[in-house]
């Protein structure tokens, strides 16, 4: 007996500087769905904030003329239901006039697919939403996706924890301006150089920059509080190998994926936005990880240059991996995440540090569970599995109190002089 077709609203854009990296990891994944269990419902999230809906947005060749493909989407207002269903109806105050001719139209989600990276589409901002509008969701729940987001907090976590983070000086807008020299001396006796700038809830190395003077401190400061209002320097790592690992799975199970090691470009000391996502002179992910997910369309993380496995005895690859699945509980992730580690070379033995962790990793991560033999269409799969799964969990918890305490009995104690 055939099952009846999943809508899945596939979220994707967003307001954030990631916006472009979220429609192709987006698309890539609605691409992997199965389409005879489930049907791809986008919901494009324009950089102004308006949200879209429409067949077009599943077209990524489409947004090379985002102007055109806006005028063939359909605006909507989200509508939630008491069944645990999404409602998209169209928003007339959005759209042209020529849409008052006929019925405002409508469709509906079963579960949403978050695809998302930095704003409020990875920092529990939209997994609050699905919470409020009681809509099943993939990823990780609301805490874990705030705290992931921070790295200020998410090392203060993994620190309290005992597990190992560089040293690390943070600052909010305001205690830096006006006073850079305090600041800065702050860095260079904490610190010393070089040292590496990031925003602090910002991803795809975007406001990232290495400093080996006070003056590129100083810089790299300021240029790292245009994308965030709050800033972490650390102490960089110079003979760094980066190794990452991905883990699928919930609260009851997960699972860690093979190891990579991202390759920086020749003429970068730290990976850069171009090497994840721009590079077309590398040979791709070897040992299988460049394979693209689906169609022609632009491969996304896939596209970054990486070993796979890395190459690592197996005592450290079992080290890394169960640290992995550590921090997926830490941090009461969900669905499937990335986690990032550091290894410095210097020290004897070479010391391990976590560096980050993405609950919404670039292209799903799916370059690294392929080799793993979790093939792109069944890592989609399970995440909506995961999704509609925790979803029931949650729902069958008490969620309301049966009491009226504004019936008129009730309120007779509240009013002024009993009265």
């Amino acid at each position: 007996m055939a099952t009846e077709s999943l809508n899945v609203g596939v979220a994707l854009g967003g307001v954030a500087p990631e916006h472009e990296v979220s429609v192709i990891s987006a698309l890539q994944a609605a691409a992997a769905l199965d389409r005879d269990r489930f049907t791809p419902v986008p919901l494009y999230i324009a950089k102004d904030g308006t949200w879209y809906t429409g067949e077009a947005l599943l077209d990524v060749d489409r947004y090379a003329d985002l102007d055109a493909l806006l005028e063939d989407a359909v605006p909507v207002a989200l509508r939630p239901t008491p069944h645990g269903r999404l409602e998209l109806l169209e928003d007339r105050a959005a759209g042209a006039l020529e849409r008052f001719a006929y019925p405002p139209r409508r469709a509906s989600v079963d579960v949403m697919l978050l695809g998302l990276h930095g704003g409020a589409g990875e920092d529990g901002g939209l997994q609050g939403l699905c919470e409020t509008f009681n809509v099943p969701y993939t990823g990780t729940g609301v805490f874990g996706s705030a705290l992931g987001m921070d790295k200020v907090m998410s090392k203060r976590v993994c620190r309290q924890a005992g597990l190992p983070v560089v040293d690390f000086v943070s600052f909010r807008e305001n205690e830096w301006a006006y006073r850079e020299d305090e600041g800065l001396d702050r860095c260079e006796a904490e610190l010393g150089y070089p040292v590496v700038v990031k925003p602090a809830r910002c991803g795809s190395s975007i406001g990232i920059a290495r400093a080996d003077t006070r003056a590129e401190l100083d810089a790299a400061i300021e240029d790292a509080f245009r994308y965030d209002g709050k800033v972490v320097v650390e102490r960089a790592v110079e003979e760094m190998r980066e190794i990452n690992c991905s883990v699928l799975g919930d609260a009851h199970e997960a699972t860690p994926s093979v190891l990579e090691e991202p390759k920086a470009s020749d003429e970068e000391e730290v990976l850069t936005f171009q090497d994840k996502y721009m590079r077309e002179d590398g040979d791709g992910a070897k040992g299988g990880g460049g394979t693209k997910a689906a169609g022609d369309g632009p491969e996304g993380m896939a596209a970054q240059e990486r070993i796979v496995p890395a190459p690592l005895s197996d005592e450290r690859t079992e080290e890394i991996q169960d640290m992995a699945v550590r921090l997926f509980h830490l941090f009461e992730c969900a669905g499937v995440v990335r986690i990032d580690f550091m290894i410095d070379e210097a020290q004897s033995p070479p010391q391990l540090y976590f560096n980050e962790i993405n609950t919404i990793p670039g292209s799903f991560s799916f370059y690294l569970w392929e080799p793993s033999g979790v093939p792109f269409d069944e890592l989609v799969e399970r995440l909506v599995d995961i999704a509609r799964r925790r979803h029931r969990e949650q729902n069958g918890r008490v969620r309301t109190y049966d009491v009226n305490l504004l019936s008129e009995k009730s309120l007779q104690g509240l009013k002024a002089g009993g009265e």
